[in-house]
C-alpha cells in the first residue's frame, strides 16, 4: 500500500493554512493562554506516549487497554471494533505536528486492517474505517484509500433493513433487531461514499437511520437509550433497554456523547435543522444536567447510583467536548458560547495531570480514568483507544478555532 503520509501532508496542511488564514495550528498558539499551553504540552506527550506504545504492540494486533495493576497490555485483531483509533490517532499526531512521525506506523497497520473493507458482520466500519482510512484520504486523497472506504461503505450499507429502518448493530439468533445509539457515529462514513459516488442510497440510508434512531431511541428530555429491540419481521420496537449504563432508565455517559457527536454531524451532511435542533437538545440536557460536575467530564453514568462518588469517564468527555467544539459553529451566539466555553472546561480539565499520563506509563496511551463497561466488569477506570483518539481530535479542533 503507498505510504500515508509522504510530503501530500505538508502540502495539503499549506493548503490549510492558505484556505484559513489566521487559523492557529500546533504550536503556533495564538493567545498563548494556559489551555494552549497545556493542549501543546498534551499533544507533544501524545506522540511521546504514542512512540512508546508501538514498541510494546505486536504485530497485527491492536491496542485496547492497560491495566496498570497487572501491567497488562491488552490488544485486539482488527475486527475488533476499535481497531480504526490506532492508526487515526496515529494520523491525528501527525497532523498536529506537521511531521511524518508515524509515517512507516500508519503503513503498517494499514495493510492488516485494509482487510475489513470487506467485514459485513460489524455496524462499527464508521470507526474502524473513517477514523483511519478516512483522516488518511482526507490529508492526502488517492484512488486506493477511496476504494477501501467505498468497500467499507458497502459492506456497511449492507445491514441495513428498510423495514426496520436501521442499520442493524448486534446480530440476534431470534426475531430481536439490536440498535445501539453508538450507530449514529457510523454515518459519516456513508454520506462520504454518497458524495465521492454520487450513488444517493447511501446518504438515503443514513437519513433514514438517524431518523427512526430520533423517534425511537431519546425520551422526553432528550436524554438516549442505550438499545432498542426491534421487531425484525414487523420492524416495531420490542424493548428499550441499556447495555452499558447503570440501568435501562439511566442516561450512560458516552451514550449520550455519541448521540450529539452523530447528529452534529448529521446537520453538517444535510444542513436538515431537525438535526441541529436534536444535537442542540441533547448539549442542553448534557450541560444543564445537576450530576455534570463542574469542571465538565461526567460520570459514567448520569444516574450512577453512588454519584458523587462514582467514577468519571475520560472518554465521554472526549466525545463530548470534540462534538461541541464543531456544534458551536452551527449555533446563534448565545449558545456558541455556551458550548466553546463548556469545551473548553473538558479540555482544560482532561490535560491536567490528573488525566494525562506520565510519560513511560500507561501502556502508552495518552488519556487516564475510562469506563468501558462497568455491567460486565470490563476495562473500568482505564485508559481507552477511543478516549485517545477524541481527546486529540478535540484538542486539534480548538487549535483550528484560533479562540
Amino acid at each position: 500500500m503507498k505510504p500515508f503520509i509522504e510530503s501530500n501532508i505538508l502540502r495539503n496542511l499549506k493548503r490549510t493554512l492558505i484556505v484559513g488564514a489566521g487559523i492557529a495550528l500546533l504550536f503556533s498558539s495564538c493567545a498563548g493562554n494556559k489551555l494552549d499551553k497545556q493542549i501543546d504540552f498534551a499533544l507533544s506527550r501524545g506522540v511521546n506516549q504514542y512512540s512508546y506504545m508501538m514498541k510494546n504492540l505486536p504485530e497485527n494486533r491492536y491496542p485496547k487497554t492497560y491495566y496498570a495493576d497487572k501491567q497488562k497490555f491488552e490488544t485486539s485483531k482488527s475486527d475488533w471494533w476499535c481497531s480504526g483509533f490506532y492508526p487515526g490517532t496515529l494520523i491525528y499526531l501527525d497532523e498536529a505536528t506537521k511531521k511524518s512521525v508515524f509515517e512507516k506506523e500508519i503503513d503498517r497497520v494499514f495493510q492488516d486492517l485494509q482487510k475489513e473493507q470487506f467485514n459485513k458482520t460489524t455496524h462499527d466500519l464508521g470507526f474502524m474505517m473513517f477514523c483511519s482510512f478516512g483522516n488518511a484520504n482526507r490529508l492526502n486523497p488517492t484512488p486506493e484509500y477511496a476504494t477501501i472506504l467505498m468497500n467499507s461503505a458497502k459492506s456497511l450499507a449492507s445491514r441495513f433493513d428498510g423495514k426496520v429502518g436501521c442499520i442493524k448493530s448486534w446480530d440476534a439468533k431470534d426475531d430481536s433487531y439490536l440498535v445501539i445509539i453508538d450507530n449514529m457515529m457510523n454515518l459519516e462514513l456513508l454520506f462520504w461514499a454518497s458524495e465521492y459516488s454520487g450513488d444517493k442510497s447511501y446518504y438515503d440510508i443514513a437519513i433514514k437511520h438517524a431518523n427512526t434512531t430520533l423517534k425511537n431511541h431519546f425520551r422526553p428530555d432528550h436524554s438516549s437509550y442505550h438499545v432498542i429491540n426491534y421487531n425484525s419481521k414487523t420492524g416495531e420496537v420490542k424493548q428499550k433497554k441499556t447495555a452499558q449504563g447503570y440501568a435501562d432508565e439511566s442516561a450512560w455517559a458516552r451514550g449520550q456523547a455519541w448521540g450529539l457527536y452523530g447528529y452534529t454531524v448529521m446537520y453538517r451532511a444535510t444542513k436538515d435543522k431537525k438535526y441541529l435542533d436534536q444535537a442542540v437538545a441533547i448539549a442542553e440536557f448534557i450541560l444543564n444536567n445537576p450530576n455534570l460536575p463542574k469542571d465538565k467530564v461526567p460520570y459514567w453514568d448520569f444516574n450512577a447510583p453512588n454519584i458523587p462518588d462514582a467514577l468519571r469517564d475520560s472518554s465521554a468527555g472526549a466525545v463530548m467536548a470534540s462534538a461541541l467544539l464543531e456544534l458551536n459553529s452551527y449555533v446563534d451566539k448565545e449558545h456558541s458560547k455556551k458550548y466553546l466555553n463548556a469545551a473548553k472546561t473538558i479540555l482544560e480539565t482532561l490535560t491536567t495531570n490528573e488525566y494525562i499520563a506520565e510519560e513511560g506509563t500507561n501502556g502508552g496511551f495518552l488519556l487516564k480514568h475510562g469506563v468501558g463497561h462497568i455491567p460486565q466488569k470490563s476495562e473500568i477506570d482505564v485508559p481507552l483507544t477511543y478516549g485517545d483518539y477524541y481527546l486529540v481530535e478535540a484538542m486539534l479542533r480548538y487549535k483550528k478555532l484560533g479562540k
